[in-house]
């Protein structure tokens, strides 16, 4: 059993920063892919910035100069540290951690975090 769990979700005047933090626990043999999703209430999620084992990031055109995502291999965990937020970046977000078991893959969701921008 894999528990993937979220934090640092709240309010946020717009202007501000707020870092999301994810980590994974459980059993694994190792983590492929970590990320982060939005959903605004009635629509799909949506992806907004991913990390490989390796580092290589990908963001979303429409939030990647207010953003950056980080990862601890060691530690099982991802972060991502959102500036400059604007109140259409208020969501539930997600954190997705893609882990190796056996050799094979398995994507594990968190319950989620919200993100409030307002003043």
């Amino acid at each position: 059993q894999v528990q993937v769990v979220e934090s640092g979700g709240g309010l946020v005047e717009p202007g501000g920063s707020l870092r999301l933090s994810c980590a994974a626990s459980g059993r694994f043999d190792s983590i492929n892919r970590m990320a982060w999703y939005r959903r605004a209430p009635g629509t799909e999620r949506e992806s907004v910035a991913l990390i490989t084992r390796a580092g290589s990031t990908d963001y979303a055109d429409s939030v990647k100069v207010r953003i950056t995502i980080s990862r601890d291999n060691g530690r099982n965990t991802v972060a991502m540290q959102r500036n400059n937020l604007k109140p259409e970046d208020t969501d539930v977000y997600y954190c997705n951690v893609a882990t190796i078991t056996g050799g094979r893959s398995d994507d594990v969701w968190g319950q989620g975090t919200q993100v409030t921008v307002s003043s």
